[in-house]
């Protein structure tokens, strides 16, 4: 009998596992992560360690920092481009882009003026010297804030947008910018191309794979697509309407994600990314978790309530706290933690588990909520 309803408690483990974080281990180490999610954000913000390799940490287990960005970035497994942000992904998705791509180029610019010229003078430098950052091509910024970019930042990043260079790895946190016949495996660039249509559907069809069961705004937010565009191809994918307990919207399910909800299998306890693709939608996060998430990094620190870069806590299938670490020497530094009673042990064991996997060897925890915990938590983390 087909599935029609699922139960909260239902939709939770089939996101979990969805997600990479409910049974067995990730097949295929990074790469078989990075082919099962379909889209790795990154951010700036490196506290432990940056948030892509934190999203693999998460998934995979301790792997080397040196392994983890090998296997993103070598042998032309993955670019970068825009999807639910900046992210990276599988290379096999290139023409499922190519939608975003027409589109900048309709548009005719992003928020900059493409300097006159400068665009032409990049592409025969890339062709001419190879692989080039934009402080190889004269710099990004013109000395003011971040956004005040030079005029060859505003060329290759429009070139970018247009698929006109592409970047398949970072140098010291640096796009490098290259040309895609030169970077792209040749089946890939000889793919065809779906029209807008074809690509919201793909895009639809692999954000339902990774989100296990989702409504149509979840869907839509995990590419950054609308959700009308989303709505008008959901009935060509391959997704199950169905309704979940507690949800006031429809719900879609992968079929992957319903013939797996008899199984079961080990949760992961685990810190995860505040950019992490199970919580990087904060509405779909409090309607399924119940746990309220908000990055504060850019929140003045008086007015920060879990600190600057608060991880959830992933025990047992929910989110049942939160830390914001830092580190010193080699002790990582809980600055602040917040957590259930009943997680306690689970937030001292991810603790130590993150300290081992950055090379820290302490672990101390600073101001504890609520504070009847910190003694516990302290004792906890000395064992």
């Amino acid at each position: 009998m087909p599935i029609t309803e699922l139960s909260g408690a239902e939709a939770r483990r089939a996101a979990l596992r969805a997600q990479g974080l409910l049974g067995a281990a990730q097949r295929g180490g990074v790469p078989g992560m990075l082919a099962s999610l379909g889209a790795v954000q990154l951010d700036t913000i490196s506290v432990l360690a940056r948030s892509h390799e934190l999203v693999a940490y998460a998934r995979v287990g301790a792997v080397g920092r040196d392994a983890v960005e090998r296997a993103y970035w070598s042998d032309g497994r993955a670019f970068e481009y825009w999807a639910h942000a900046a992210c990276v992904l599988p290379v096999e998705h290139w023409p499922l882009l190519s939608f975003r791509r027409r589109r900048f180029r309709s548009r005719g610019r992003r928020w900059h003026d493409v300097p006159a010229g400068v665009g032409e003078r990049v592409l025969d430098r890339l062709r001419s010297e190879g692989p080039l950052t934009s402080t190889d091509l004269g710099g990004a910024k013109r000395g003011g804030p971040w956004w005040d970019w030079s005029e060859v930042k505003v060329a290759v990043e429009w070139l970018l947008d247009l698929g006109e260079v592409v970047c398949t790895t970072r140098r010291g946190w640096r796009r490098v910018y290259d040309l895609p016949e030169r970077a792209l495996p040749a089946d890939v660039l000889a793919a065809p191309e779906p029209d807008d249509a074809g690509c919201v559907r793909a895009l639809a069809e692999i954000s339902g794979r990774a989100l296990g069961v989702a409504t149509a705004g979840d869907l839509a937010d995990y590419h950054r697509l609308t959700r009308a565009e989303v709505q008008g191809v959901l009935a060509d994918t391959s997704l199950v309407k169905l309704s979940v307990a507690g949800w006031r919207e429809p719900a879609w399910a992968h079929p992957d994600a319903l013939a797996a909800l008899a199984r079961r299998g080990r949760h992961r306890t685990t810190l995860l990314s505040p950019f992490d693709s199970l919580v990087w939608d904060r509405r779909r996060t409090e309607r399924m978790f119940g746990f309220v998430h908000r990055l504060e990094a850019y929140v003045p620190e008086p007015r920060r309530i879990h600190g600057y870069y608060a991880m959830p806590l992933l025990a047992g299938g929910r989110l049942a706290g939160r830390v914001d670490p830092g580190r010193d020497g080699r002790t990582l530094v809980a600055k602040r933690v917040s957590l259930a009673p009943r997680a306690l042990e689970a937030m001292a064991a991810a603790l130590r588990e993150a300290a081992t996997w950055v090379g820290c060897d302490a672990v101390i925890a600073r101001e504890v909520a609520p504070a009847e915990l910190a003694g516990p938590l302290r004792a906890a983390l000395q064992r």
